[in-house]
């Protein structure tokens, strides 16, 4: 079981870091969009990060992959290991949905403010409930986290922008076209957060010009 990895910030995409240990040896971590905003502000490419880690395996018909999860801190991780308690919250999802500052989150909580809870990626109406009556009461700790400095606009970043026209250019459009795509796709939803949502946003709208 990996509890810990330190290594030097190789590179970093939306929600993941891979960082190099000794001996060349790379590893792919993800890290909940919560997390990264704050090793944005803190690490650059080439510097040395230490992560603690959440490390389980995904599994699917014919064999199991090892994922990582990094936060900064135990505390971070503690919540993230009690978001996962909640039935139908798995590792995977939960560290999408851990978009905002955590203790953000922990006050919806305690405080079953179901609206924010719906802002986060992947969680609706029910699961925002689940998360109620499961959590209540048991994370006023972390409600003390002061991460609340990392709170920013959540529109996509210009890196998360660039890296989905990146996609596009590898996908034999033009720089103009996927770039129009691109402002497309933001304008029918400004409140993106990663390349993959983006890419998505970008198909849909592709889909519906041809309907109209």
């Amino acid at each position: 079981m990996i509890s810990q990895i330190q290594g030097k910030v190789k590179s970093r995409k939306s929600g993941k870091l891979t960082l190099e240990v000794a001996g060349g040896i790379c590893y792919e971590v993800l890290v909940p969009e919560a997390i990264m905003r704050n090793v944005k502000k803190s690490v650059t490419d080439g510097q040395d990060i230490t992560l603690v880690t959440y490390h389980y395996f995904q599994t699917d018909p014919s064999k199991g992959i090892p994922v990582l999860i990094g936060f900064l801190n135990e505390i971070e991780k503690e919540f993230f290991e009690k978001f996962i308690t909640v039935s139908g919250v798995g590792p995977k999802a939960a560290c999408r949905a851990l978009a905002l500052p955590i203790s953000e989150i922990a006050e919806a909580i305690d405080s079953a403010n179901l609206a924010v809870l719906k802002t986060l990626p992947g969680i609706g109406e029910q699961r925002a409930k689940e998360i109620i009556a499961k959590l209540q009461g048991k994370v006023g700790k972390f409600g003390l986290i002061q991460d609340r400095f990392a709170k920013e606009s959540l529109h996509v970043t210009k890196d998360t922008k660039d890296e989905a026209l990146s996609v596009l250019l590898q996908l034999q459009y033009k720089k103009k076209e996927a770039e129009d795509m691109i402002a497309k796709a933001l304008k029918r939803n400004p409140g993106l957060r990663s390349s993959e949502e983006l890419l998505n946003e970008v198909y849909k709208a592709r889909q519906y010009e041809k309907t109209k």
